[in-house]
C-alpha cells in the first residue's frame, strides 16, 4: 500500500492551503490506520485445562484441640488469660476438627529443619503436579512455562528449580519463582502466566500454589503473632493453563478479566501485616491494627474495576445516578447504591483469610449464604491454606455439580503488601464428576451449619 504513496505525492498538485494540508495529512493517517489493524494479531484466549488440589494423609489430620495442646505442651509460660484468649479464637476461627498440619507437629518435640520444611513442601508440589499430570496427560516436555508461589519458605535452588529437576522439563522452559506475595500470590500468578501466554504461542503454563507452617508455627506470647496458628494449615495445588486454540474442547475454563491492586506504597497498608521477631526473638506474622484499612483501601478499587467489567448496565446506571446525587445535593440524605455482584456472576469464591473477612465481603457485595457455602466450607474443612485456598473452593463446586456451561466464576484473594486480585473464568463446559476431586469421598456431608459461632475474638497490635 505504501507504494502508491510517492506516485499520489508526484501527481498531486503543490499544496497551497490549509485545507489540502489537513486533507492530506488524514489520508496519511488513515493509510496507516488500515495498516495497522490489517497486520495487527488478536492476543490469544487463555484456556483453563484443569487443575488439582493436594489432599495430605489422614495422619496429618488435626482437631482443634489437638491444635490447643500443642500450643500449650511447647508454651510453659503461658499466662491465664493467654490461654482463654487462644480458646476462644479456636472456638471461633471457623475450622473444623479435620484440617491438616505438618508431620513435625505429630512428633514429641516440635524442632523443626529444613529438611521438615522441605519435606512438607516437596508432599505439596508433587502430590498436587502428579495428579495434575494423571488427569489432563499433559507431557512434562510440553510445558513451557511454569510459575510457581509460596511465601514464607524460600530455598535454594528455588522451588521452580525442584519442580523442573524432578520432572526434567525442557531447558528453554521459562521459570519464575514467586515469594513473600501473601495470600493473593495464587491469583498474582495466574496473571503472570497469562503475560507470558500472550507473548509465547502455542504454550502450556503450569502454576503451582503452596505454603509452608514446619518452621513457622508461632509459640511466643504475642497476641497478634497467634492468628498463623488458628488459621492456616497445609495444602497446595497445580493448574494447568494453555493458549492452543485447540484445547477450547477439553478445557474447563476460559480465563476473561484479571485485575491486580497494590498498596504497597502506603506504609499503613506495608506494614499491616508484617513477619518480625517479638520482644523475646521468636519469629512471628504480626497484625496490626491498620489492617481492615489496608484491605478496605486494597479491595475497594478492585472490586469497582471488577464492577466495571461484569456488571450489567442497570446496576452501574443505579450507581451512577445515586454517586452524581450525593455529590450535586449533598442535603439530601441518599446511601450510595452498592450494586448486587450476584447478578454478574455464578460463582462467588473469595480468599478464606478467615470468618470475619467473609462475613463482611458477603454483606458488601450481597451475596447469599449459598454463595458464600463453598468459601466457608473450605475454611471449615481445609483451613487457610494460602494461595491455593481458592482451588480448594473451586473444587467444592464443581464436586456439588453446580459449574455449568456458559458459568461466570469470580475467584478473588487478598493479603500482604497490601494486595488484591481478582480473576474471571468462564466455564466452557458442564463440569463433570472427578474421582481427582479432593472432596468427592466426602461432598455430601457438607454443608455444616455454622451459625451458632460466636464472633471471632480480633486482637490487633498497635501500629
Amino acid at each position: 500500500m505504501f507504494l502508491y504513496l510517492p506516485v499520489f505525492f508526484t501527481n498531486y498538485p503543490i499544496l497551497n492551503s490549509k485545507t489540502e494540508y489537513i486533507f492530506l495529512l488524514l489520508l496519511i493517517s488513515l493509510v496507516l490506520l488500515i495498516c495497522i489493524v490489517i497486520t495487527k494479531t488478536s492476543s490469544p484466549k487463555i484456556y483453563l485445562i484443569d487443575f488439582a488440589c493436594y489432599k495430605p494423609p489422614t495422619s496429618q489430620m488435626c482437631s482443634k484441640e489437638f491444635v490447643l495442646n500443642h500450643v500449650t505442651r511447647h508454651n510453659k509460660h503461658i499466662s491465664k488469660e493467654m490461654l482463654d484468649f487462644i480458646k476462644k479464637a479456636f472456638e471461633r476461627c471457623g475450622l473444623g476438627d479435620s484440617t491438616y498440619l505438618s508431620e513435625i507437629f505429630f512428633e514429641q518435640s516440635y524442632k523443626p529443619s529444613l529438611k521438615d520444611a522441605t519435606r512438607e513442601v516437596e508432599m505439596a508440589i508433587f502430590g498436587s503436579v502428579d495428579m495434575l499430570m494423571a488427569k489432563t496427560g499433559i507431557r512434562c516436555e510440553d510445558i513451557g512455562i511454569l510459575v510457581v508461589n509460596c511465601c514464607i519458605y524460600n530455598t535454594m535452588p528455588s522451588l521452580s528449580g525442584m519442580i523442573v529437576n524432578r520432572y526434567r522439563l525442557r531447558d528453554n522452559t521459562i521459570t519464575y519463582n514467586l515469594s513473600g506475595m501473601g495470600c493473593s500470590a495464587g491469583l498474582l500468578a495466574i496473571g503472570l502466566a497469562k503475560q507470558l501466554l500472550q507473548v509465547h504461542q502455542n504454550s502450556y503454563a503450569l502454576i503451582v500454589s503452596t505454603e509452608s507452617l514446619t518452621e513457622n508455627y508461632y509459640l511466643g506470647l504475642d497476641r497478634s503473632k497467634q492468628f498463623i496458628n488458628f488459621l492456616f494449615r497445609v495444602g497446595g495445588a497445580a493448574i494447568l493453563l494453555s493458549n492452543h486454540p485447540s484445547d477450547y474442547k477439553i478445557s474447563k475454563y476460559q480465563l476473561l478479566h484479571e485485575i491486580h491492586t497494590n498498596t504497597s506504597c502506603s506504609d499503613r497498608s506495608y506494614n499491616c501485616i508484617l513477619r518480625e521477631e517479638d520482644a523475646a526473638g521468636i519469629v512471628g506474622v504480626t497484625i496490626n491494627k491498620d489492617l481492615l484499612a489496608a484491605a478496605i483501601a486494597t479491595i475497594k478499587p478492585n472490586v469497582t474495576t471488577v464492577g466495571y467489567l461484569i456488571l450489567p448496565v442497570k446496576e452501574k446506571l443505579f450507581y451512577l445516578v445515586t454517586y452524581i446525587t450525593r455529590i450535586l445535593i449533598p442535603l439530601v440524605k441518599i446511601s450510595q447504591y452498592i450494586p448486587n455482584y450476584s447478578t454478574s456472576v455464578d460463582h462467588f469464591l473469595p480468599h478464606v483469610g478467615g470468618k470475619p473477612v467473609l462475613d463482611e465481603l458477603q454483606k458488601t457485595l450481597g451475596f447469599s449464604e449459598e454463595d458464600m457455602e463453598a468459601s466457608r466450607m473450605t475454611l471449615y474443612r481445609y483451613g487457610n491454606t494460602s494461595s491455593s485456598s481458592i482451588w480448594y473452593e473451586l473444587a467444592y463446586v464443581e464436586a456439588k455439580g453446580w459449574v455449568k456451561k456458559g458459568n461466570r466464576v469470580w475467584q478473588i484473594a487478598f493479603g500482604s503488601g497490601f494486595k488484591c486480585n481478582s480473576v474471571i473464568w468462564q466455564a466452557t463446559k458442564t463440569v463433570d464428576h472427578d474421582d481427582h476431586n479432593p472432596w468427592t469421598d466426602e461432598i455430601d456431608q457438607f454443608p455444616v451449619s455454622r451459625k451458632d459461632m460466636e464472633p471471632f475474638p480480633v486482637y490487633f497490635k498497635p501500629s
